[in-house]
């Protein structure tokens, strides 16, 4: 089985179509099976308190300007939806609240996604799960009980999900990927499990993969060091293609539970084996 590959753009384009046309062309040129965005009612996310905080961005002194100015219209999302479909790539996004999620509804995506952060919004979820499509849940930051509660929502929606281990810090410490969880949520939940990834390189990704991740999901960007919070935790589209050539690679050197002779060892055999 092959591990469903998410870039996500998430906030990564600084509100640039041109910049997000350009990650979804690297992605799709890079063999990623989706790309992701993030979307938001500024006004219902955030406080009133919180958006006065000063904050300087490319777009003024507060932090609400800063996160206007990463959100998208109606015409942009448009737009997107028309060139991922002329790329060949499916699209989806995170909703960070009711609204988003209904705003969303009027494409005809074949994926959600939640958020760790929305793991608890349970009328969120209840929303998510009506539409009965499948759903990547990530799960950083999260209990067991926690999880146990959203994938209830799912399951008593009979709407098709899998979870994705996740550690929420950005950048994470390949340390701390504890990639073990992923049998942990298996056993438990019986369901499949993929991984989630905020680490600065791809080794931890690809052993994500070889450990049996059926999703990963990577940030992707044009350059590291540009303006934005989740830059430093993403990889540059390069580094896209070396890791989807990498998980390929591992999936491909699986193989089955069967034990055989190749064809191509019968004359080494043949040659070598004398007793």
């Amino acid at each position: 089985m092959k591990a469903f590959v998410i870039a996500e753009i998430g906030i990564n384009h600084n509100g640039s179509m041109e910049i997000v046309k350009k990650l979804i062309d690297g992605a799709s040129a890079a063999g990623a099976n989706a790309v992701k965005f993030q979307k938001r009612t500024v006004d219902l996310v955030y406080t009133k308190e919180d958006l006065d905080r000063r904050r300087a961005s490319p777009w003024g002194k507060t932090n609400r300007e800063q996160k206007n100015g990463l959100e998208f219209t109606k015409r942009d999302y448009n737009k997107i939806d028309k060139y991922c479909r002329e790329r060949g790539i499916e699209w989806l996004a995170s909703a960070w609240d009711i609204e988003s999620q209904l705003f969303l509804r009027q494409y005809d995506l074949k994926y959600n996604k939640i958020a760790s952060a929305m793991l608890t919004h349970t009328t969120l979820l209840e929303a998510v799960a009506d539409e009965g499509k499948h759903t990547f849940i990530s799960t950083g930051m999260s209990t067991l009980e926690e999880i146990r509660a959203a994938v209830n929502i799912f399951k008593n929606a009979g709407c098709s999900f899998e979870l994705m281990h996740c550690n929420s810090t950005y950048p994470m410490k390949n340390e701390e990927a504890n990639l073990a969880v992923m049998q942990t949520l298996q056993n438990e939940f019986r369901c499949n499990v993929g991984y989630s990834g905020h680490e600065t390189g791809r080794i931890v990704s690809v052993a994500a993969a070889a450990m049996g991740a059926t999703s990963i999901e990577r940030h992707i960007t044009l350059d590291r060091t540009m303006y934005g919070s989740d830059q430093a935790a993403s990889i540059e589209i390069s580094d896209l293609f070396l890791m989807i050539k990498d998980i390929r690679t591992v999936e491909s050197a699986f193989g089955s539970p069967e034990k055989v002779i190749y064809p191509s060892e019968v004359p080494i055999k043949n040659k070598l084996r004398r007793h």
